[in-house]
């Protein structure tokens, strides 16, 4: 699995699921120790807001520091993309189901989505890690629209918590290594939803 890493130039997003985000550090930097190029991106709600899981300003310090880059923050920064082909795949760690709604009406008003959209351009895969506690309610619908739309694919996921939140995916980001190799081969890692054997 590590040769496919090596030198791949992969987008690295991370929306307002800030509850994931230790969970989406870590990945970032296994990807890195695998060789690959982590382009960092983040949301208004990723660098603004500040929660027991972190300040956003140590939530952006940690992941550009991971990156070895300075974070896109802006639609400016991200919009070059595409155009200059900077990107192999985008991944967006963790996906919140209001970046997924976004994302599925085709709108681009901050970083991560202008970023996605300008990635697409190039028909290259986007690679999307759902944390979300309405993802089996009101997001379903999106979450299954985009399940249909050509180069978009997902990270494996589970109901965290069937019992208190009964609507609630999260994706397992341990399996993150893994779906990016599948989606650089246009393949979607299955089952996409499953049961915890510890549940």
């Amino acid at each position: 699995m590590i040769e496919i890493f090596r030198g791949l130039r992969i987008g690295y997003a991370m929306t307002g699921s800030f509850c994931t985000f230790s969970r989406s550090f870590a990945q970032a930097e296994l990807l890195r120790t695998m060789g690959a190029e982590l382009i960092p991106i983040m949301s208004h709600s990723a660098t603004t807001v500040s929660t027991r899981f972190g300040t956003a300003e140590e939530n952006t310090a940690q992941l550009s520091e991971i990156c070895g880059r300075d974070v896109m923050t802006s639609i400016a920064e991200a919009e070059p993309i595409g155009p200059k082909d900077m990107t192999d795949i985008m991944v967006v760690a963790p996906c919140t189901s209001n970046t997924t709604a976004k994302l599925t009406h085709g709108i681009a008003d901050g970083a991560v989505t202008m970023a996605v959209k300008s990635h697409l351009r190039r028909g290259k895969p986007v690679l999307l890690a759902i944390a979300s506690n309405d993802s089996l309610l009101g997001s379903a619908r999106n979450i299954g629209e985009l399940f249909n739309r050509k180069n978009y694919y997902f990270v494996p996921m589970l109901q965290d918590d069937c019992i208190n939140k009964p609507a609630s995916l999260v994706a397992e980001f341990s399996m993150l290594p893994q779906a990016i190799e599948a989606a650089m081969k246009g393949i979607q890692l299955r089952p996409i939803i499953y049961h915890s054997s510890s549940g």
